[in-house]
């Protein structure tokens, strides 16, 4: 299946501890919203909300999918995520290995959502 790459999208999220990141993970690969979600335990953050700077250590995932997953991932991350606005951006995917890139296609088509 070939799958021209701007159709692959690299996702960024956080999550506030390991045991979030995993429940998330784990309901966007089974439901096919998402091939692959990597965790990235450790990520030091500073932000601002509600008008205070703050730091928290979180967890952090690359989320591979597709544009057409992508809607209903969307959806899904934010009604498992405690934070009330979760982070979620979509990079596109200029290229990568076409065999990869196939497999993330392949293993979202047909996703539950």
């Amino acid at each position: 299946m070939r799958v021209p790459a701007l159709s692959v999208l690299l996702c960024l999220s956080t999550c506030p501890d390991r045991a979030t990141a995993d429940r998330i993970a784990e309901a966007l690969v089974d439901e096919r919203l998402a091939a692959c979600v990597s965790l990235l335990p450790g990520a030091q953050s500073v932000y601002r909300w509600e008008g205070r700077v703050e730091r928290g250590e979180e967890v952090q995932l690359l989320i591979k999918t597709t544009h057409d997953a992508f809607a209903a991932l969307r959806e899904r991350l934010c009604a498992l995520h405690p934070y009330e606005v979760p982070e979620l951006i979509a990079c596109e995917a200029v290229d990568g290995l076409p065999a990869y890139l196939d497999w993330i296609a392949a293993e979202t088509t047909g996703h539950r959502g």
